[in-house]
């Protein structure tokens, strides 16, 4: 019976269609390694997959489906939630919410689907493709998503591995891209071992658990040290609805709320929401300003709130703005610089305004906030602040450092309701600090507000959609990360050297013909 159905299993595993049903389930299944769900190994699993097909592609042309049913079924499962920004927040129709959020996994597909089109592309050896041209392709071109029309490098693999991984220890040296090639490289290693391909014993076994011995020695590591005085902090989740949050009979109730909770703390440092405060500065009534400023310095401390900012020029930013301390008339704040399209500005206006009328969005056309801004200095401490979206970007979030003593990152990820988002975008957080040997203080609207050490791990956190407050003491750390001092470059410059060894591996190979 056995030998009966052998062939047959043979030719389902060999067929294109199996090849393509494995390509997306693989994709889809890569989620499951990230937050909250925390299966670190499974993406290494899923990259070996996909490597697999690639070099069992009999076409370039179908390594490049292949390449992009995988990224295809790992963004429709991993980050579909922007159809409940679209749909539930965004008035936009259903089928048309529905259309745009497959279109958009569909684009982000295109990324892997290159890759595999260059895998195929270049004529070398299984083995080298497998320990050197796969993981520098899936690398470069998962970095080139980091960047280009601005940059979504969400679901980035390096992100799966933080902070329970051993791999999680390369992130302070070569930050979540370097973690990408090291996990593409064991990827790579776990299908030559299984395909017993030559020096399967060297590469595949030796240096495999060579880099998992590497990354858990490094987590033993402290990259930065604690300096002066530890600082109480509190950080306040008003769980306001994301559909009440911008309604005028709504407006003063979320003023008390947060005016109650800030006065009710005794923190030095207390921070406050992106856009906590549903009204520009200048329209926020003097008083309640000054209330919360007179209460931050009889704290000795300073309240961080998010709330926008229009300037006489009609400009307006999305600002987290420093009461009491020595902020003074002219209070310290920072304008948020790295703007998400759509949402906080419209792309190529005159060709895409109309088409994104239809969303019930408010404060579309944000301008940017400089790059070369500073810490700020309340509490105590040199405080590093993002916004929202700009903590996916580490290699601007170094800007401010190794003068930053804490990162502090104000969010409202209520746009995307009950869904992974949240968690997903607090892992995220939590693969800075490891970068940058910093606390990473975490506000939110809804969730997840917490306070996360420089191992990366969660010390305190609220629970999603619920009105509360994380307090906690935190330690200031100076010091300079081998990320923070060469960012991305690293990693970058590796993964090419990578590709051009593979790419005079084939010219050498093709010239012996």
């Amino acid at each position: 019976m056995m030998s009966a159905l052998t062939p047959a299993r043979s030719a389902l595993f060999q067929s294109y269609s199996f090849a393509r049903i494995a390509a997306f389930v693989a994709g889809a299944a890569t989620v499951l390694g990230f937050a909250p769900f925390h299966l670190f190994p499974v993406p290494l699993i899923t990259l070996a997959v996909l490597f697999w097909l690639w070099t069992s592609a009999s076409t370039p042309r179908r390594a490049f489906t292949l390449g992009w049913l995988f990224g295809f079924g790992l963004f429709l499962t991993g980050v579909s939630w922007i159809y409940i920004s679209l749909h539930n927040f965004g008035a936009m129709p259903l089928p048309l919410a529905a259309l745009a959020t497959l279109l958009f996994c569909a684009f982000l597909a295109l990324f892997p689907a290159v890759a595999g089109y260059i895998v195929a592309r270049v004529r070398c050896s299984e083995a080298v493709k497998l320990a050197l041209l796969a993981p520098a392709a899936w690398t470069l071109i998962e970095w080139t998503r980091s960047w280009i029309f601005t940059g979504f490098p969400w679901l980035a693999v390096g992100y799966s591995q933080a902070p329970l991984s051993p791999l999680a220890g390369f992130a302070p040296v070569v930050g979540v891209f370097g973690i990408t090639l090291i996990m593409a490289v064991v990827s790579g290693g776990l299908v030559i071992q299984a395909a017993r391909k030559p020096f399967a014993l060297h590469y595949a076994s030796y240096l495999v658990v060579a880099l998992f011995l590497l990354g858990f020695g490094l987590k033993q590591i402290e990259w930065a040290a604690p300096t002066g005085t530890a600082t109480t902090v509190s950080l306040l989740q008003g769980n306001v609805a994301q559909d009440m949050k911008w309604r005028e009979d709504r407006m003063i109730a979320t003023l008390d709320a947060y005016r109650a909770m800030t006065l009710a703390s005794k923190s030095r440092l207390i921070v406050l929401p992106e856009t906590a405060l549903p009204l520009f500065l200048h329209q926020v009534p003097s008083d309640y300003l000054n209330e919360l400023a007179t209460h931050a310095r009889a704290n000795n401390g300073a309240v961080l709130i998010g709330v926008p900012e229009r300037l006489q020029s009609g400009e307006y930013f999305n600002s987290v703005i420093a009461l009491g301390g020595t902020g003074g008339a002219n209070p310290q704040g920072y304008r948020k610089n790295h703007l998400v399209p759509f949402g906080e500005f419209i792309p190529l206006r005159p060709l895409l305004g109309r088409i994104v009328s239809v969303l019930a969005i408010p404060l579309q056309d944000f301008s940017r906030g400089t790059v070369d801004q500073q810490p700020l200095d309340v509490a105590g401490q040199r405080v590093a602040v993002n916004i929202c979206y700009e903590d996916v970007f580490g290699e601007e979030i170094i800007r401010q450092l190794p003068q930053a003593t804490i990162l502090v990152n104000a969010s409202n990820v209520a746009w995307f309701g009950r869904s992974i988002a949240p968690q997903q975008h607090l892992q995220i957080s939590q693969m800075r600090a490891l970068e940058t040997g910093r606390y990473m203080l975490r506000a939110t609207n809804t969730g997840v507000t917490a306070v996360i050490n420089t191992r990366g791990q969660v010390v305190k956190a609220a629970p999603e959609f619920t009105t509360a407050t994380v307090t906690h003491t935190v330690p200031g750390y100076q010091g300079t990360t081998p990320f923070v001092r060469w960012g991305n470059y690293a990693a970058l410059l590796i993964a090419v050297g990578m590709l051009l060894i593979a790419a005079f591996t084939s010219r050498n190979a093709q010239n012996s013909l």
